[in-house]
């Protein structure tokens, strides 16, 4: 009977968004195989775990706060043997925790991928390449695959009325040559922007990083589901973060709706936003780029058009 394993990312004692997803994922596989699917998880997820899989799998950190790529894909490779596929989500974490699990277990990888179709009985992965101007059909061979999918290609699993017993795993913890003992949360709850239904990007037309609480704003009238992203000249000048970079060379999104603010459309942040729902773009030039790919425009002075946007999300139709 075909097995699919999933490696599940989490945060403390609740599992990641994109985590839900690609249960989704392995639910759907494992039906049109005939087979079943289970979780590898933290032992302090293990009860958000446990009415979305069949099957759990535990595993023990032993005082370690969080397991790096180096563990979980240590972590991962004792019990991989023994499925005929492994799935993760494509965030960062699970991008490096694959490819380790491919060296170690000289297995083929299909990352960042978007669905799946069943051809003569064998799962075939879609991956889109060149900013999404092709997509890829790919068949992997061998006792064992390794597949992750791009976050927001599912919509999460729901949680089942039945709930299975988590059974701990008899496994040997990696010697780590450093580890994470304490993990402070972040001061923002806001989620990450490859999982977040609204995206607002900033890009330089801002001015400068002082300038940021605009969008801030902006965000707060969006809800909580709404995430801060920029583009790569504000990553690279230090204005932002690099976790908020969106295009090819940084996060790939797929929010129901992308504001853009003061960007211009370069080809590599174009591709990490294609899969955008419906993108909404605001830039004081009408030559812009951006316009090209945007569902809907505005062309005006930013500093003015996003106060009245956001003025105008508050006060409702």
């Amino acid at each position: 009977m075909f097995k699919v394993l999933v490696i599940a990312e989490s945060s403390g004692d609740r599992l990641n968004v994109s985590t839900l997803e690609v249960c989704r994922a392995a639910s759907e596989l494992s039906a049109h195989l005939g087979g079943h699917w289970g979780m590898l998880v933290d032992q302090r997820a293990a009860d958000s775990a446990g009415g979305l899989a069949p099957e759990v799998s535990v595993y023990d950190l032993q005082g370690v706060a969080y397991a790096g790529p180096e563990m979980l894909s240590d972590i991962a490779a004792q019990v991989a043997r023994a499925v005929d596929m492994v799935i993760m989500p494509a965030t960062s974490t699970g991008k490096d925790v694959m490819g380790r699990l491919a060296q170690k277990l000289d297995a083929p990888l299909a990352q960042d991928c978007t669905g799946f179709e069943v051809m003569a009985g064998s799962p075939v992965f879609k991956r889109a390449l060149y900013g999404g101007k092709v997509i890829a059909h790919v068949k992997l061979s061998g006792e064992l695959s390794l597949v992750s999918f791009r976050p927001r290609s599912y919509e999460p699993i729901l949680q089942s009325d039945e709930v299975v017993k988590a059974r701990p795993c008899e496994l040997l913890l990696p010697e780590l040559k450093a580890a994470v003992t304490l993990r402070s949360k972040a001061s923002s709850q806001r989620p990450e922007v490859t999982e977040a239904s609204f995206v607002v990007s900033g890009g330089r037309g801002l001015q400068g990083p002082e300038n940021w609480h605009v969008l801030e704003d902006l965000l707060d009238a969006l809800g909580p589901d709404a995430a801060l992203g920029c583009s790569r000249p504000v990553s690279d000048e230090n204005w932002r973060p690099h976790s908020e970079h969106v295009g090819q060379t940084g996060r790939a999104v797929a929010p129901d709706l992308y504001i853009a603010v003061g960007i211009s459309g370069a080809t590599q942040h174009v591709a990490g936003i294609a899969r955008s729902k419906c993108i909404l773009a605001i830039n004081k030039d009408p030559a812009a780029p951006i316009f090209k790919v945007a569902d809907y425009g505005i062309v005006g002075d930013l500093f003015e058009v996003v106060p009245s946007l956001a003025a105008a999300i508050r006060s409702g139709p």
